[in-house]
């Protein structure tokens, strides 16, 4: 995972990420179970370039389910790998699944 995502350990560290990120972020929401894990492996590595890439754009959160419960109710996270891209506190766009690089450059483009 490239060092432009933030993995919060707790709800209380999410939220002081999403409160002091200058503009939009994208909250990654990834699980440790089996099924999960491999899907949210295999996202990693898109989640990192993409941070990196849009670095100037927004903040990139890697978080964990199980860590992390209170922001995965708020945002109505029911599985994982899911991305919402949060604006001013809101979230204004998610998706759920795996997504290759261009399908998820597609989703940030077209709410960024």
């Amino acid at each position: 995972m490239a060092r432009r995502v933030h993995q919060p350990r707790e709800d209380q560290e999410f939220d002081f990420i999403l409160s002091m990120a200058p503009g939009p972020v994208l909250a990654y929401f990834c699980g440790t179970w089996p099924k999960a894990l491999e899907a949210c492996r295999a996202m990693d590595a898109v989640v990192g370039e993409l941070a990196e890439e849009y670095a100037a754009r927004l903040t990139a959160v890697r978080t964990d389910i199980t860590r992390c419960p209170g922001p995965t109710r708020r945002f109505g996270v029911t599985g994982a790998p899911t991305a919402v891209l949060v604006k001013d506190g809101e979230a204004v766009a998610s998706q759920a699944g795996p997504m290759t690089r261009e399908e998820f450059r597609a989703f940030l483009e077209a709410h960024l």
